[in-house]
């Protein structure tokens, strides 16, 4: 299990989710305008649109923000910006790969930017290819561990095409497909199970483990990559033990 989904799991219940929702909900915005630009404005047909939909539902964002959003992409509602998808692959604290998704209208200045975070972390910006390789794109539903049990949770997710149950402290990961994620997160709360969160995430396939100064590193670069305007998404395979994790995330 990475530490990114542990850290991502301690900022929902600590409330710095909800208090960053404005700058959540301008890049949901962006992902869901560019992906109807790029394959129409059907979820039915265009996956990418589907997963975006899911991910701002899942956020609690009003019908009428997605459906506008759409509408921009699609050329219906004046003001859709143009942006270009890019992935950029670096190394943080300790070694551990992270891969940035990002929707930016300049890439010359996205760049500087990301390398500039990078290195006020002890990281560096790397390659295209030098560390995608070490990630699979997977679905990931996130519940806690207070609304319901392992066993029921693996019973339906697994019923519903899910392929795997992980609890890692008061929180569960179901896996699925990437394709499969929308059904098993339906069939999930047809259970009136409450999900966390739910989308496509690039899952690391190993993990380095992190303490001391390197750990508080590796936390202060996620957060100054996901804080950044253009990020979109931010994958690591950092791991960091749950009890120092909580203290630097105070």
């Amino acid at each position: 299990m990475s530490g990114h989904n542990k850290w991502s799991s301690i900022k929902h219940k600590k409330g710095a989710a909800d208090a960053k929702r404005g700058k959540l909900f301008t890049k949901l915005i962006k992902e869901l305008t560019v992906a109807a630009k790029n394959g129409g404005g059907d979820p039915e047909t265009n996956a990418r649109l589907r997963t975006a939909v899911l991910t701002a539902r899942t956020a609690n964002m009003p019908n009428d923000n997605i459906a506008r959003a759409i509408k921009k992409g699609t050329g219906e509602l004046e003001g859709a910006a143009t942006y270009e998808d890019v992935v950029y692959e670096g190394y943080g604290p300790g070694g551990t790969a992270v891969l940035v998704e990002v929707l930016t209208d300049n890439k010359n200045r996205t760049v500087s930017d990301i390398r500039h975070v990078f290195t006020r972390s002890n990281g560096n910006l790397g390659e295209s290819g030098s560390v995608a390789w070490m990630f699979k794109k997977k679905g990931v539903i996130t519940v806690s561990t207070s609304s319901t049990n392992e066993d029921a949770l693996m019973e339906v997710g697994l019923e519903a095409g899910a392929e795997d149950v992980v609890t890692e402290g008061d929180t569960f990961f179901v896996y699925t497909d990437p394709n499969s994620l929308e059904p098993v997160k339906t069939a999930i709360e047809a259970k009136s199970i409450k999900i966390e969160s739910a989308e496509v995430s690039m899952v690391p396939s190993t993990t380095i483990k992190l303490t001391g100064k390197d750990a508080e590193n590796m936390l202060k670069l996620i957060e100054n990559l996901e804080d950044h305007d253009d990020v979109q998404k931010v994958h690591s395979n950092f791991d960091i033990d749950d009890e120092e994790m909580a203290k630097l995330s105070v």
